[in-house]
């Protein structure tokens, strides 16, 4: 890792779906970024290495306060960091690049913990509650020939997502996957 970051038990700590994000950023320079739910900051720090103009979201208190000191503690001026769910807090804002590691995870009534690191990994019975909820937006908040790069697993039907991005009027790809167990963590670049 380039960055040297703090975690905590309520934030999701870096994983390989966080890195798969990382290391596949598909930024150019100048570019404005939205990374949605960021957690500990990881993948908009190695987004700052190629722009500076990049504004994060969190629903997670924790995240947001969590992220600003990984930000410090890595000399980092350049991320906008705000508290709300998924697109709220940038309302009536477009950007080049929207991030978002889902929540995809099917959780069933004994799965949801009682804690703010639910957030980061409950996508509702069939995985999808987050994704769907992001898909219906994401258009609205995206520039003309925007990107948008979506982290999601298997289990969460990756087929829907890119015919919910084809009906958007997305042209999309899977652009890179990595298995584990039982299911194949996905990068899916979309481009208008």
């Amino acid at each position: 890792m380039d960055f040297k970051i703090d975690t905590m038990e309520t934030v999701y700590i870096p994983a390989e779906d966080s890195f798969l994000l990382a290391e596949n950023l598909a930024i150019k320079p100048g570019d404005s970024v939205l990374e949605i739910g960021t957690g500990t900051g990881i993948v908009a720090m190695y987004a700052s290495k190629i722009t500076d103009k990049i504004t994060v979201t969190d629903i997670n208190l924790d995240a947001v306060t969590l992220a600003e000191k990984n930000f410090k503690k890595n000399n980092i001026e350049n991320i906008e960091i705000l508290f709300g769910n998924l697109f709220e807090p940038v309302k009536n804002r477009k950007f080049d690049v929207i991030l978002f590691n889902t929540p995809y995870l099917p959780t069933e009534n004994g799965d949801v913990i009682d804690d703010n690191l639910n957030y980061a990994f409950d996508g509702g019975l069939n995985g999808r509650k987050v994704i769907d909820n992001f898909l219906n937006e994401v258009k609205n908040h995206l520039n003309e020939k925007g990107t948008v790069q979506i982290i999601q697993s298997s289990l969460s039907n990756n087929e829907e997502t890119l015919k919910r991005l084809d009906e958007l009027g997305f042209v999309s790809e899977i652009a890179a996957s990595e298995h584990y167990f039982f299911e194949d963590i996905t990068l899916i670049n979309s481009y208008l």
